[in-house]
């Protein structure tokens, strides 16, 4: 595989990048996907402050090879988790969630690379404008929040490609070499995989989680809590009573109710299959084993080297 835009940027071998993934994307898990080649992000989304530092600094350990941090801009406590970013020396960071504008120059001037997460072309020229070092686009494939605008990945990257001349990476559906080559035939230079990663040996999530993930078939997962924050979920009892309250008009306040506290900690990480909010990507329906990262990692560039042999032999 070629050095491109997105190599160079992160000092990584592959252009594959982990997603920050709340429940999920814990030290052990990124440290794997940077040991392999890739860039791994820690889910900073689920961490209260003091477990971040525990997690940063036990990355630090873990691997001598590049990392980050994905950070939700809507995190409650935002002002003191990029103090810590900054403090511990964070060399990556992916934005998610709000707009890159407050915090790009901060980390800049902290001598960190900055990314951000996007769901259609109008939110890419802004990071543009916000002088963002690469930006993430991501298709409704996707599992967890996903952009209002209900965009493919198939469809998003080229647009995106040609509202910017950043360095671009594609997110949603990608979990395969295939999917890999096409979304760089698209204009993108690298992937960001999150679905593909949290069903691994090394992802935190919870052992019932990913057994359930892994037997889910197409059609699985649905789009639903619009009125809020548009996410994917498992069709489970916490699904079919969210629909069901939707349908009958509920007000955001009803659906919130319905969620109950941590509703992701109780679904993914605890385990919780019916009461738990199950976030996981279209794209699981395709994974049928819990791996390594190491060996995940490797069919990922095989797969990609023979597809591209395969497309150019046409």
């Amino acid at each position: 595989m070629n050095k491109n835009r997105i190599t160079e940027l992160f000092g990584i071998e592959f252009p594959v990048i982990q997603g920050g993934m709340v429940w999920i994307s814990g030290w052990r898990l990124a440290a794997a996907v940077s040991n392999a080649g890739g860039l791994g992000l820690l889910g900073a989304g689920s961490m209260h402050p003091e477990t971040l530092v525990e997690h940063i600094r036990k990355m630090k350990e873990a691997t001598d090879k590049p990392w980050g941090v994905n950070v939700p801009l809507m995190y409650p406590e935002i002002d003191r988790l990029v103090d810590i970013l900054i403090a511990e020396g964070v060399k990556n960071v992916f934005t998610s969630a709000g707009s890159p504008k407050k915090y790009t120059a901060r980390f800049h001037e902290a001598g960190m690379k900055v990314a951000h997460v996007v769901s259609s072309s109008k939110f890419a020229r802004k990071c543009k404008e916000a002088g963002v070092d690469a930006v993430v686009a991501e298709g409704f494939e996707a599992g967890g929040h996903n952009g209002r605008e209900e965009t493919t990945t198939m469809v998003l990257i080229p647009q995106v490609r040609k509202a910017t001349s950043l360095p671009l990476i594609a997110a949603g559906g990608i979990a395969s070499g295939e999917s890999m080559l096409a979304a760089m035939a698209l204009g993108a230079e690298g992937v960001q995989a999150g679905t593909l990663f949290a069903l691994t040996e090394e992802s935190s999530a919870s052992e019932a989680f990913k057994q359930r993930c892994t037997s889910l078939e197409e059609g699985d997962t649905m789009l639903t809590l619009k009125a809020i924050s548009p996410t994917r979920l498992v069709k489970n009892d916490l699904y079919t009573r969210i629909v069901e309250a939707e349908k009958a008009g509920a007000a955001v306040e009803d659906l919130r109710a319905i969620l109950g506290k941590a509703a992701t900690k109780r679904g993914i990480f605890e385990g919780d299959l019916e009461s738990g909010e199950l976030e996981i990507g279209q794209i699981a329906s395709a994974i049928k084993e819990v791996l390594p990262v190491s060996a995940v990692m490797k069919r990922l560039i095989d797969e990609f080297d023979a597809a591209k042999e395969r497309v150019i032999s046409m």
